[in-house]
């Protein structure tokens, strides 16, 4: 009888530290694959950090990778110090002419638990590999802009690079960036299978972070987003199959440089019966929600002010915040401070974490107003509940929402978000009809036992040595 298989998930800032979102799809797929031993490779920027979730007993081993922490080095003499900074220049060299390198000749001369900190700036070779990028890429700027970018960027990709991968037979990254490096320096460490699983896109979602951060400017700035987009190009050259969530995100991997044969798209799902037993019970007045964490990608602000314009065209509207609001205090207290400035304490109220099926149950309409999203969960869960919904014109909900104007807006645009909600409010009698054609779509499309099933098979053909298949 042949062993379980063992996958190794490969996550970046997320599960098991941080709720919602990426975190609860992963929770989630390791609970509806028992048959599979997962191994929790989890890239955190710093340690000791608190567990948001109980690993399922299907959960064998938790391996956590500081990667803001210098490792100690496991070796003291390393032979071919200046093949290996060569290496690393003709790499360089080659993203320069768009051509994305192969790493199996690095990884070869680097021995597991070789760090490259200090042979990176106080060797000959690595001075002089640094000094040559500075002239070419960066005339202007001072040199310790460039060396200190160059540090902090690099420092990150060599403890990754020496650190040695969980044993598994086969690897799945849920993101490009470092935990795509990982699946990469698995692989070719390894000689396992690698596949990625992409819910947004990683390099466009930190080229947004880094363009609206103060702090991080000039050779600073464009290093950093260089460097992001190496990361995902190294990614789509090791990873197969390339999984994304919608066509979309598939045509923009594939324009980054996937090849189109490795792609895949596999949708988010959702337990489909747990919200189909969602019980409707109308209450007095009209009553708005939004379930996320609040959290500035949420942008619950542009939902308060939403609620704003809403309430003075439906003085009996109330409406909820329902998730977590102990990830960002600062923000959080943001959001406090402008319900009180609008005067909503009596219609706007903060939930904290809930069984979201009790407010599924009375909502008339589930609002989402992120700035970023891949494929919404909440969308679909409150679709096979019976709640329409309005939201920003983000990732897939466009196509999840049929591509109605009368429910999409812009990012941070209250009015047409507003205009959405009243629309609903002052056409109650066609929203039967659309709710229910919501419903049949999320039971036909988005049931997540299929989208489990379809994982499995995936992983039993790879560990079994075959290319993938479904």
């Amino acid at each position: 009888m042949k062993d379980r298989i063992r996958v190794c998930l490969i996550l970046e800032g997320s599960y098991p530290y941080i709720t919602g979102g990426v975190s609860s799809w992963v929770h989630q797929l390791i609970q509806g694959i028992p048959e599979v031993d997962f191994v929790i490779y989890s890239i955190s920027p710093k340690g000791n950090q608190e567990l948001h979730y109980t690993f399922p007993d299907n959960v064998v081993e938790h391996f956590d990778l500081v990667i803001s922490e210098k490792a100690k080095e496991k070796r003291k003499r390393v032979t071919g110090k200046r093949e290996i900074l060569k290496e690393i220049l003709e790499m360089h060299r080659q993203f320069e002419n768009e051509t994305v390198p192969e790493m199996e000749r690095l990884l070869k001369l680097m021995p597991r638990g070789y760090y490259l900190y200090r042979d990176s700036v106080r060797s000959d070779e690595g001075w002089s590999l640094i000094t040559e990028r500075n002239q070419k890429m960066n005339p202007v700027y001072p040199f310790s802009d460039y060396f200190w970018a160059w540090k902090s960027t690099h420092d990150m990709m060599f403890t990754i690079l020496g650190t040695d991968p969980p044993k598994a037979d086969l690897y799945h990254a849920i993101s490009t960036g470092y935990a795509g490096l990982a699946g990469i320096v698995a692989t070719i460490r390894t000689g396992k299978p690698y596949m990625l699983t992409e819910h947004g896109l990683y390099h466009k979602e930190r080229e947004i972070e880094i363009r609206r951060t103060k702090m991080i400017r000039g050779y600073q700035r464009d290093m950093w987003i260089k460097v992001y987009n190496m990361l995902s190009k190294l990614t789509y050259r090791y990873a197969e199959p390339i999984i994304s969530l919608f066509e979309y995100n598939r045509r923009m991997q594939v324009e980054l440089g996937a090849k189109e044969e490795k792609t895949l798209v596999i949708p988010n799902g959702i337990d489909t019966e747990r919200y189909l037993s969602v019980k409707r019970e109308k209450r007095e007045g009209f009553h708005v929600g939004l379930v996320g964490r609040v959290v500035p990608i949420k942008d619950i602000k542009t939902f308060i002010a939403t609620a704003k314009i809403v309430s003075d065209v439906i003085p009996e509207a109330q409406f909820y915040c329902i998730g977590p609001t102990d990830e960002d205090p600062g923000y959080y207290d943001d959001c406090k401070l402008l319900v009180k400035s609008f005067h909503l304490e009596e219609k706007f109220r903060f939930t904290g974490k809930q069984d979201v099926r009790k407010y599924y149950a009375f909502l008339d309409v589930l609002m989402l107003t992120s700035i970023r999203e891949a494929q919404p969960l909440v969308i679909l869960e409150g679709f096979c509940s019976g709640v329409p919904a309005v939201a920003t014109r983000v990732g897939n909900v466009p196509e999840l929402l049929d591509y109605d104007e009368h429910f999409l807006a812009p990012s941070k645009d209250p009015e047409k978000l507003a205009e959405g909600v009243i629309y609903i409010y002052r056409n109650r009698d066609k929203m039967d009809a659309i709710i229910e054609r919501n419903r049949e779509k999320v039971v036909r499309f988005y049931d997540r036992n299929k989208v489990y099933r379809r994982y499995y098979r995936l992983y039993q053909s790879l560990s079994g040595g075959s290319k993938w298949q479904e």
